[in-house]
C-alpha cells in the first residue's frame, strides 16, 4: 500500500514538471523555485536561456517565489515554425509562463534584451505588473540605430557572435564565466541569433507614455545601454537607476552579492 501511494505522488510530481506552458504552440520551458509574498520572473538576454540567473535564484527564492524561463528560441524552449521572432511573441511567452504559475502580479526582471520584453510585457498586461528591473538593458532604441542581424549567418556567423560577445566581457569577467557565457550564447540557433537581434530592433516599440509600475535599473559600470537619462526619468517616473562599479554586461555574473543586495531591497518595498 505505501509503495503503491508512493509510487502515486510521484507520478503526480512528475506530471506537475512535465507540464509546460506554450505560446503559439511553441513550448516553453520554465523553473520555479521558492515561496513568498512576491513573485518574481527573470527574463535572460539575447542567445542566453535560464542559467544567466544561477546566481540569483538559491539568494532570491529564500524569501520570494522565483520563476526562471527560456524565450522562444531559447535554451530548452522550441522555436516559432514561421522563424519569426517578436518582442510581442516574447512578451505572451512570459504570459503564458504567468499564468501557468497562478501568478497574479509578477515582478520582471530584464537583462540585456530581456529588459524590452519586459517593458513590452508591462505595456500589454499592466494589470499583472508589479515592478520592472532593467538589468543592462536598452529602454528604447535610439533614432536611426539599427544592427544588421545577417552579419551573424552563414560561415562567419558564429565568429562575428562571438566577437561581439567578448566584446561584453571587463575584467570582472572570470575566464570561467567567459566560457559559460561562450557557450551559452554561441550554442543558440543561427535562427535565433539573426531572428531575435532583428526583433529587438525592428518589433520593439518605445513610447513616451508614462509606466508607473515602481522599476530598478540596475546597470554596468558607465554603461552604454543606460545613458538614456532624460527618457527614463520622463517615462519611468518610478525608477531608481545604479551602476555597480568594476562590472561590465553580466553584473549579476561578475558581482552577485551587490547585484541580489539591489533586488532584495527593491522587493521589499
Amino acid at each position: 500500500m505505501k509503495v503503491r501511494l508512493l509510487s502515486l505522488v510521484l507520478f503526480s510530481f512528475l506530471a506537475t514538471k512535465a507540464s509546460a506552458a506554450s505560446v503559439d504552440g511553441i513550448p516553453l520551458h520554465s523553473a520555479s523555485s521558492g515561496s513568498g509574498s512576491k513573485t518574481v520572473i527573470f527574463i535572460h538576454g539575447w542567445t542566453c536561456d535560464d542559467t544567466t540567473w544561477k546566481s540569483q535564484v538559491p539568494e532570491i527564492s529564500k524569501q520570494y517565489r522565483v520563476i526562471t524561463m527560456d524565450l522562444p528560441g531559447h535554451g530548452k524552449s522550441g522555436s516559432p515554425k514561421d522563424g519569426n521572432f517578436s518582442m510581442d511573441l516574447f512578451a505572451r511567452a512570459v504570459e503564458a509562463v504567468r499564468a501557468e504559475a497562478k501568478a497574479d502580479k509578477v515582478v520582471l526582471v530584464g537583462h540585456s534584451m530581456g529588459t524590452p520584453v519586459v517593458i513590452q510585457y508591462a505595456r500589454l498586461y499592466p494589470q499583472h505588473t508589479a515592478g520592472l528591473v532593467f538589468v543592462d538593458g536598452m529602454v528604447r532604441i535610439p533614432s536611426g540605430f539599427s544592427v544588421n542581424e545577417q552579419q551573424f549567418a552563414g560561415p562567419d556567423g558564429k565568429k562575428a557572435r562571438e566577437t561581439m560577445i567578448r566584446g561584453m566581457f571587463s575584467s570582472a569577467t572570470t575566464p570561467a564565466m567567459q566560457t559559460h557565457i561562450l557557450s551559452m550564447m554561441l550554442g543558440a540557433p543561427e535562427q535565433t541569433a539573426t531572428g531575435a537581434m532583428k526583433a529587438m530592433f525592428q518589433t520593439f516599440k518605445s513610447s513616451d507614455e508614462p509606466l508607473m509600475a515602481p522599476a530598478l535599473g540596475i546597470y554596468a559600470d558607465h554603461s552604454g545601454a543606460g545613458g538614456d537619462q532624460d527618457y527614463m526619468k520622463k517615462v519611468y517616473p518610478n525608477l531608481r537607476y545604479v551602476e555597480i562599479p568594476g562590472t561590465g554586461h553580466f553584473l549579476m555574473l561578475e558581482k552577485p552579492a551587490e547585484f541580489n543586495r539591489l533586488l532584495l531591497d527593491f522587493l521589499k518595498h
